[in-house]
């Protein structure tokens, strides 16, 4: 909220899991790397659900290693371009690059469509 200069209440819940209970149930530990106590430490897990409520994305990274955000936002308009569109895109694919007509899609529905 600080960075973007927003106010008011945060609007996504932030989760408090102490015990790691919410992060075992969903995967979310890396067993080969262990804190001091020997819990093994959450990794950086990213998932995102779609406004129909299901799982659109699971990355998983070792907790040794960061997240990149910029393919998580890469997929999440990708996701978004693709959920009202009749398209997919390549890797490495940016906003407004090229990207093809799902193949369920004839020729001529394409030309018409596109």
């Amino acid at each position: 909220q600080a960075y973007n200069s927003l106010s008011g209440n945060f609007p996504y819940p932030i989760v408090a899991d102490e015990n790691r209970d919410l992060a075992v149930s969903l995967g979310m530990v890396d067993p080969d790397e262990k804190d001091a106590a020997g819990m093994p430490l959450t990794c950086r897990a990213v998932f995102v659900v779609g406004p129909d409520k299901k799982l659109k994305l699971s990355l998983l990274y070792p907790a040794t290693t960061g997240r990149n955000f910029d393919e998580i936002l890469r997929v999440i308009d990708s996701l978004q371009l693709t959920a009202v569109k009749k398209v997919a895109t390549p890797a490495d694919w940016k906003d407004g690059g090229h990207c093809m007509v799902v193949p369920s899609i004839s020729s001529e529905q394409a030309k018409t469509m596109f």
